[in-house]
Protein backbone atom coordinates (compact mmCIF):
# COMPACT_ATOMS: atom_id res chain seq x y z
CA UNK A 1 0.00 0.00 0.00
CA UNK A 2 1.26 3.05 -1.22
CA UNK A 3 1.20 5.93 1.94
CA UNK A 4 1.87 9.58 1.51
CA UNK A 5 2.44 12.16 4.67
CA UNK A 6 0.81 15.55 4.20
CA UNK A 7 2.24 18.44 6.79
CA UNK A 8 0.94 21.70 7.32
CA UNK A 9 3.55 24.32 8.91
CA UNK A 10 0.98 26.65 10.60
CA UNK A 11 1.34 29.50 12.99
CA UNK A 12 -0.10 28.00 15.83
CA UNK A 13 -0.19 23.77 14.62
CA UNK A 14 2.13 21.61 12.69
CA UNK A 15 -0.24 19.05 11.08
CA UNK A 16 0.41 15.74 9.88
CA UNK A 17 -2.28 13.77 7.54
CA UNK A 18 -1.78 10.21 6.34
CA UNK A 19 -3.30 9.38 2.83
CA UNK A 20 -3.70 5.52 1.13
CA UNK A 21 -3.38 5.72 -2.45
CA UNK A 22 -7.21 6.91 -3.12
CA UNK A 23 -6.44 9.11 -1.00
CA UNK A 24 -8.34 7.82 2.38
CA UNK A 25 -7.54 9.17 5.73
CA UNK A 26 -5.64 7.07 7.45
CA UNK A 27 -4.31 8.92 10.29
CA UNK A 28 -4.10 12.22 11.46
CA UNK A 29 -1.60 14.27 14.48
CA UNK A 30 -1.15 17.57 14.95
CA UNK A 31 1.65 19.30 17.51
CA UNK A 32 1.73 23.21 18.76
CA UNK A 33 4.03 25.28 16.63
CA UNK A 34 7.56 25.98 18.57
CA UNK A 35 7.43 30.05 18.54
CA UNK A 36 10.14 31.63 16.99
CA UNK A 37 12.48 28.57 17.20
CA UNK A 38 13.34 27.28 14.15
CA UNK A 39 15.97 24.07 15.07
CA UNK A 40 12.54 23.17 17.57
CA UNK A 41 10.14 23.56 14.56
CA UNK A 42 12.40 21.33 12.24
CA UNK A 43 12.71 18.36 15.44
CA UNK A 44 8.78 19.14 15.96
CA UNK A 45 8.33 17.78 11.67
CA UNK A 46 10.54 15.16 12.07
CA UNK A 47 9.32 13.89 15.37
CA UNK A 48 5.75 13.98 14.17
CA UNK A 49 6.90 11.64 10.86
CA UNK A 50 8.80 9.17 12.92
CA UNK A 51 5.71 8.98 15.23
CA UNK A 52 3.29 8.40 11.75
CA UNK A 53 5.72 5.89 10.90
CA UNK A 54 6.15 4.01 14.18
CA UNK A 55 2.18 3.91 14.14
CA UNK A 56 1.06 2.94 10.67
CA UNK A 57 3.97 0.27 11.37
CA UNK A 58 5.81 1.58 7.88
CA UNK A 59 9.30 2.06 10.01
CA UNK A 60 10.48 -1.11 8.44
CA UNK A 61 9.23 -0.93 5.13
CA UNK A 62 11.05 -0.60 2.38
CA UNK A 63 8.67 1.41 0.79
CA UNK A 64 8.48 4.56 3.24
CA UNK A 65 5.83 7.12 3.35
CA UNK A 66 6.33 9.97 1.34
CA UNK A 67 6.77 13.30 2.87
CA UNK A 68 5.03 16.66 1.25
CA UNK A 69 4.61 19.75 3.84
CA UNK A 70 3.46 23.29 3.53
CA UNK A 71 5.28 26.33 4.54
CA UNK A 72 3.87 29.79 4.58
CA UNK A 73 6.21 30.77 2.29
CA UNK A 74 8.31 29.44 -0.36
CA UNK A 75 12.28 28.16 -1.28
CA UNK A 76 14.11 30.86 -3.24
CA UNK A 77 15.27 29.60 -6.61
CA UNK A 78 18.54 31.77 -6.93
CA UNK A 79 19.07 30.76 -2.71
CA UNK A 80 17.59 27.54 -1.71
CA UNK A 81 16.11 29.65 1.23
CA UNK A 82 13.19 30.00 2.44
CA UNK A 83 11.49 33.51 1.61
CA UNK A 84 8.23 35.04 2.18
CA UNK A 85 7.70 33.61 5.19
CA UNK A 86 5.35 35.58 7.47
CA UNK A 87 6.69 32.48 10.17
CA UNK A 88 10.17 35.06 10.35
CA UNK A 89 12.32 32.18 11.71
CA UNK A 90 12.13 30.33 8.73
CA UNK A 91 13.60 32.95 6.31
CA UNK A 92 16.93 32.66 5.32
CA UNK A 93 17.20 28.57 6.10
CA UNK A 94 17.99 25.90 4.15
CA UNK A 95 14.26 24.19 5.52
CA UNK A 96 13.84 21.16 3.23
CA UNK A 97 17.59 19.89 3.79
CA UNK A 98 17.65 20.66 7.36
CA UNK A 99 13.84 18.47 7.52
CA UNK A 100 15.92 15.79 5.00
CA UNK A 101 19.22 15.45 6.85
CA UNK A 102 17.79 14.77 9.67
CA UNK A 103 14.80 12.29 8.40
CA UNK A 104 16.89 10.18 6.29
CA UNK A 105 14.23 10.13 3.39
CA UNK A 106 13.81 13.13 0.70
CA UNK A 107 10.98 15.05 1.10
CA UNK A 108 8.97 17.96 -1.66
CA UNK A 109 7.84 21.06 -0.10
CA UNK A 110 5.83 23.91 -1.39
CA UNK A 111 3.93 27.05 -0.28
CA UNK A 112 0.86 26.43 1.33
CA UNK A 113 -1.71 28.01 -0.85
CA UNK A 114 -0.23 26.27 -3.86
CA UNK A 115 -0.83 23.28 -1.55
CA UNK A 116 -4.37 24.29 -1.06
CA UNK A 117 -4.62 24.55 -4.68
CA UNK A 118 -3.43 21.73 -5.72
CA UNK A 119 -5.58 19.24 -2.98
CA UNK A 120 -8.87 21.24 -4.14
CA UNK A 121 -7.70 20.38 -7.95
CA UNK A 122 -6.72 17.15 -7.20
CA UNK A 123 -10.05 15.73 -5.02
CA UNK A 124 -11.96 18.96 -4.94
CA UNK A 125 -13.72 21.16 -5.93
CA UNK A 126 -11.64 21.73 -8.66
CA UNK A 127 -10.77 17.97 -9.38
CA UNK A 128 -13.14 18.10 -13.08
CA UNK A 129 -11.50 21.43 -13.80
CA UNK A 130 -7.84 21.78 -15.96
CA UNK A 131 -7.14 25.44 -14.48
CA UNK A 132 -7.69 25.99 -10.53
CA UNK A 133 -7.03 28.98 -8.91
CA UNK A 134 -6.90 28.65 -5.42
CA UNK A 135 -7.27 31.46 -2.78
CA UNK A 136 -6.31 31.95 1.15
CA UNK A 137 -8.60 34.54 2.66
CA UNK A 138 -7.66 34.80 6.38
CA UNK A 139 -3.70 35.91 8.64
CA UNK A 140 -3.06 36.99 4.77
CA UNK A 141 -4.10 36.52 1.20
CA UNK A 142 -2.29 33.81 -1.03
CA UNK A 143 -3.06 32.15 -4.27
CA UNK A 144 -2.18 29.20 -6.10
CA UNK A 145 -2.73 28.40 -9.82
CA UNK A 146 -3.28 24.18 -10.47
CA UNK A 147 -3.24 23.12 -14.21
CA UNK A 148 -3.77 19.91 -15.14
CA UNK A 149 -3.50 18.72 -11.61
CA UNK A 150 0.14 20.84 -11.16
CA UNK A 151 1.26 23.42 -9.51
CA UNK A 152 2.46 26.56 -11.58
CA UNK A 153 5.92 27.47 -10.30
CA UNK A 154 7.27 30.43 -11.78
CA UNK A 155 11.13 31.19 -12.12
CA UNK A 156 10.88 33.37 -9.00
CA UNK A 157 8.11 30.59 -6.98
CA UNK A 158 5.71 33.39 -6.52
CA UNK A 159 2.85 32.51 -8.85
CA UNK A 160 -0.70 33.47 -6.86
CA UNK A 161 0.63 35.91 -4.92
CA UNK A 162 -2.14 38.43 -6.01
CA UNK A 163 -2.11 40.02 -2.39
CA UNK A 164 0.70 41.64 -2.79
CA UNK A 165 -1.15 43.81 -5.77
CA UNK A 166 -2.53 46.88 -5.45
CA UNK A 167 -6.31 46.49 -5.14
CA UNK A 168 -7.93 47.31 -8.70
CA UNK A 169 -10.49 50.02 -9.74
CA UNK A 170 -9.80 51.65 -6.42
CA UNK A 171 -12.87 53.77 -4.80
CA UNK A 172 -11.87 56.98 -4.41
CA UNK A 173 -14.99 57.57 -1.92
CA UNK A 174 -13.66 54.68 0.28
CA UNK A 175 -10.77 55.92 0.94
CA UNK A 176 -9.24 52.72 -1.19
CA UNK A 177 -6.04 55.25 -2.30
CA UNK A 178 -3.10 55.27 -0.94
CA UNK A 179 -5.07 52.35 1.12
CA UNK A 180 -3.58 50.71 4.31
CA UNK A 181 -0.06 50.39 4.79
CA UNK A 182 1.08 46.90 4.44
CA UNK A 183 3.79 44.86 6.07
CA UNK A 184 5.66 44.62 2.94
CA UNK A 185 6.76 47.79 2.46
CA UNK A 186 3.95 49.08 0.24
CA UNK A 187 0.26 50.66 1.05
CA UNK A 188 -3.32 49.26 -0.93
CA UNK A 189 -2.03 45.70 -1.31
CA UNK A 190 -5.14 43.63 -2.00
CA UNK A 191 -4.17 41.73 1.51
CA UNK A 192 -4.52 44.70 3.44
CA UNK A 193 -8.15 45.19 2.54
CA UNK A 194 -9.17 41.14 2.33
CA UNK A 195 -7.64 39.36 5.22
CA UNK A 196 -9.70 39.50 8.41
CA UNK A 197 -7.78 42.11 9.75
CA UNK A 198 -8.92 43.88 6.87
CA UNK A 199 -12.57 43.94 7.27
CA UNK A 200 -12.63 44.13 10.94
CA UNK A 201 -10.25 47.48 10.37
CA UNK A 202 -13.14 48.46 7.58
CA UNK A 203 -15.86 47.62 10.28
CA UNK A 204 -14.18 49.59 13.07
CA UNK A 205 -13.50 52.75 10.84
CA UNK A 206 -16.90 52.66 9.66
CA UNK A 207 -18.54 53.21 13.26
CA UNK A 208 -15.39 54.57 15.27
CA UNK A 209 -16.31 52.89 18.96
CA UNK A 210 -16.31 49.06 18.37
CA UNK A 211 -13.40 46.82 18.13
CA UNK A 212 -13.77 43.44 16.68
CA UNK A 213 -12.05 40.73 17.53
CA UNK A 214 -12.18 38.55 14.56
CA UNK A 215 -13.99 38.52 10.85
CA UNK A 216 -16.60 35.80 12.35
CA UNK A 217 -17.55 38.70 15.11
CA UNK A 218 -17.83 41.41 11.69
CA UNK A 219 -19.77 38.82 10.00
CA UNK A 220 -21.38 37.89 13.04
CA UNK A 221 -22.84 41.42 14.04
CA UNK A 222 -24.03 42.10 10.21
CA UNK A 223 -26.40 39.24 10.11
CA UNK A 224 -28.09 40.69 13.47
CA UNK A 225 -28.25 44.32 11.96
CA UNK A 226 -25.24 46.42 12.65
CA UNK A 227 -25.19 48.87 9.55
CA UNK A 228 -21.36 49.13 10.26
CA UNK A 229 -20.32 45.99 9.89
CA UNK A 230 -22.89 45.35 7.39
CA UNK A 231 -21.54 48.41 4.97
CA UNK A 232 -18.02 46.67 5.65
CA UNK A 233 -19.05 43.73 4.45
CA UNK A 234 -20.44 45.23 1.48
CA UNK A 235 -17.15 46.82 0.74
CA UNK A 236 -15.26 43.52 1.53
CA UNK A 237 -17.45 41.67 -1.56
CA UNK A 238 -16.79 44.63 -4.20
CA UNK A 239 -13.16 44.58 -3.30
CA UNK A 240 -12.91 40.81 -4.05
CA UNK A 241 -15.00 41.28 -6.48
CA UNK A 242 -12.75 43.47 -8.82
CA UNK A 243 -9.69 41.77 -7.08
CA UNK A 244 -10.81 38.25 -8.99
CA UNK A 245 -11.90 39.98 -11.83
CA UNK A 246 -8.20 40.75 -12.08
CA UNK A 247 -6.66 37.40 -11.95
CA UNK A 248 -9.98 36.35 -14.65
CA UNK A 249 -8.51 38.52 -16.64
CA UNK A 250 -5.14 37.59 -16.41
CA UNK A 251 -5.72 33.51 -16.04
CA UNK A 252 -8.89 32.76 -16.91
CA UNK A 253 -9.27 29.85 -14.46
CA UNK A 254 -12.05 27.09 -14.65
CA UNK A 255 -12.64 27.59 -11.20
CA UNK A 256 -11.52 29.99 -8.44
CA UNK A 257 -11.73 28.07 -4.75
CA UNK A 258 -11.58 30.18 -1.69
CA UNK A 259 -9.99 29.11 1.35
CA UNK A 260 -9.02 29.80 4.54
CA UNK A 261 -11.24 31.74 7.45
CA UNK A 262 -13.39 34.14 5.35
CA UNK A 263 -14.03 31.47 2.71
CA UNK A 264 -17.18 30.68 5.39
CA UNK A 265 -18.94 33.87 4.19
CA UNK A 266 -21.77 32.06 2.18
CA UNK A 267 -22.77 35.61 0.92
CA UNK A 268 -19.20 35.94 -1.06
CA UNK A 269 -20.74 32.66 -3.56
CA UNK A 270 -24.01 34.34 -3.80
CA UNK A 271 -22.78 38.24 -5.02
CA UNK A 272 -19.62 38.12 -6.09
CA UNK A 273 -20.36 36.18 -9.27
CA UNK A 274 -23.03 39.01 -10.13
CA UNK A 275 -20.32 42.15 -9.77
CA UNK A 276 -17.30 40.55 -11.06
CA UNK A 277 -18.69 40.42 -15.06
CA UNK A 278 -18.44 44.24 -14.72
CA UNK A 279 -14.83 44.09 -14.63
CA UNK A 280 -14.40 41.09 -16.81
CA UNK A 281 -12.73 41.56 -20.07
CA UNK A 282 -15.88 38.97 -21.43
CA UNK A 283 -19.15 39.56 -22.91
CA UNK A 284 -19.52 35.85 -21.12
CA UNK A 285 -18.55 34.96 -17.60
CA UNK A 286 -18.46 30.69 -16.79
CA UNK A 287 -15.49 31.21 -14.08
CA UNK A 288 -17.35 29.16 -11.06
CA UNK A 289 -16.29 30.42 -7.74
CA UNK A 290 -16.79 27.20 -5.53
CA UNK A 291 -16.15 26.49 -1.31
CA UNK A 292 -13.41 23.94 -0.85
CA UNK A 293 -14.85 20.46 -0.43
CA UNK A 294 -12.07 19.84 1.96
CA UNK A 295 -12.29 23.01 4.22
CA UNK A 296 -9.16 23.27 6.69
CA UNK A 297 -8.06 20.07 6.04
CA UNK A 298 -7.52 21.22 2.35
CA UNK A 299 -3.57 22.36 2.78
CA UNK A 300 -2.34 19.33 4.43
CA UNK A 301 -3.98 16.71 1.90
CA UNK A 302 -2.42 19.32 -0.96
CA UNK A 303 1.38 18.70 1.03
CA UNK A 304 0.40 14.98 0.88
CA UNK A 305 -0.18 15.58 -3.31
CA UNK A 306 2.83 16.84 -3.94
CA UNK A 307 4.05 13.26 -4.32
CA UNK A 308 2.06 11.28 -7.43
CA UNK A 309 0.23 8.35 -6.71
CA UNK A 310 2.18 5.48 -6.62
CA UNK A 311 -0.30 2.45 -6.75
Amino acid sequence: MSVRYGIDLGGTKIELIALDGDGAELLRKRVPTPVGDYAVTVAAIVDLVLAADSELDTEKSDDLPTVGIGIPGTISPSTGLVKNANSTCLIGRPLDRDIETQLGRAIRLANDADCFALSEASDGSGDRHPIVFGVILGTGVGGGLVVDKKIVRGPNAITGEWGHNPLPWPDLARDEIPGPECYCGRSGCIETFLSGQGLCQDAYDNEKSHTFDNAKAVVDAAAEGNAFAQTALNHYVSRISKALASIINVIDPNVVVLGGGLSNIPLLYEEVPKIWDAFIFSDTVETQLLPPKHGDSSGVRGAAWLWPNTN
